[in-house]
């Protein structure tokens, strides 16, 4: 049975982006059990359109923006807000919203009007789906056509994929020189003493973490192998490398800035957790231009993109929002107005 992840993946939250999401969801935002949002924050951003939002098709509108509260989400909430301020809407901040169902209801319930959602996580844990779907556009596809009736669309989704994979530092990388999930199973039987293994308790436990992963790729590794700790913990272990390799999140910052390498998942076992734009459907109707502006700026988000702009909140201790802007500019989507 496939674990019903909710939200950021267990464990993964940071000390700012905690900090800011109870901010935000604490002095901002009113949460409506079981519903959406009571008020928000405007966004005030001097931008203009760069190559997205030419001639301001969203002019006159009022859009509200949502997310969920770990980085990742703040950073992308704030993406697609300024986007429309560019596109010249009147945008409401209410990104940072705990958990994954108050941001989905806000959007679902017209509370909201977009935020940015993970296929893997609607498949899964909305949708109510076990198994999910191996091709990231085919999983993305039945997502798409099971929401429409609940009054959401989903438009093209990106290369960001926010899913689980094992990781080891340079110094191991260089010794071992595995680069696959199968080259892993392949060295823990040739040197079971080689494969060390840094876990969560949850990931060690369950079916779609180390047993399934164990199972797909004919990898038996002792107990004694498997050391379970806390997500944060798990990143300096393995660039310490007191364990050869360490249970990630594949677009967390810290893999870049700990120079650590990522094994491929060549036989797909984890699910695909794709980005992609959640738009209220009454929305889009009202504002179909919205399909246009979204698009480039959904197509050039990847694993790096996000590594990178997650790897400045989290390690640099710069504000989501901030990151976001810097961004839009550096890519040409938006200008200072």
């Amino acid at each position: 049975m496939m674990r019903r992840r909710t939200g950021r993946r267990t464990g993964r939250g940071t000390a700012l982006a905690t900090t800011r999401g109870a901010l935000v969801a604490g002095a901002l935002l009113a949460v409506v059990p079981g519903c959406g949002l009571t008020s928000g924050s405007p966004m005030v951003d001097d931008v203009k359109p760069g190559s997205v939002g030419r001639g301001q098709p969203l002019k006159g509108a009022d859009l509200t923006v949502t997310s969920k509260e770990f980085t990742e989400q703040l950073v992308l909430g704030a993406i697609m807000g300024i986007a429309f301020e560019a596109a010249g809407a009147d945008v409401l901040d209410r990104t940072g919203i705990q958990g994954s169902i108050g941001a989905r209801e806000a959007v679902k319930s017209g509370d909201a009007d977009a935020m940015y959602e993970y296929t893997g996580t609607a498949w899964i844990t909305y949708q109510g789906n076990s198994d999910p779907i191996p091709e990231p556009d085919k999983q993305w596809e039945a997502v798409r056509a099971a929401d429409l009736k609940n009054g959401l669309t989903w438009l093209a989704p990106s290369a960001l994929n926010n899913t689980y994979a094992l990781a080891m530092n340079r110094s191991n990388f260089k010794e071992y020189g595995t680069k696959t999930l199968s080259e892993v199973a392949a060295l823990a039987t040739s040197d079971p003493g080689a494969v060390t293994v840094c876990v969560e308790s949850e990931f060690a436990n369950r079916a779609d973490g180390m047993p399934g992963m164990e199972e797909a790729y004919g990898m038996k590794l002792p107990g004694g192998n498997i050391t379970q700790m806390d997500t944060g913990i798990i990143y300096t272990q393995v660039a310490k490398g007191s364990c050869t390799y360490g249970e990630v999140f594949t677009t967390d910052g810290r893999i870049k800035s700990m120079n650590l390498a990522v094994m491929a998942d060549d036989k797909k076992f984890f699910p695909n957790y794709n980005v992609a734009p959640e738009i209220n459907s009454k929305t889009l109707k009202k504002y179909p231009a919205i399909a246009a502006i979204l698009a480039p700026v959904t197509e050039r988000l990847n694993n790096d993109v996000a590594q990178e702009l997650n790897a400045k909140v989290d390690v640099d201790g710069q504000d989501p929002h901030a990151v976001a802007l810097d961004w839009m500019k550096a890519e040409g989507f938006v200008k200072e107005g």
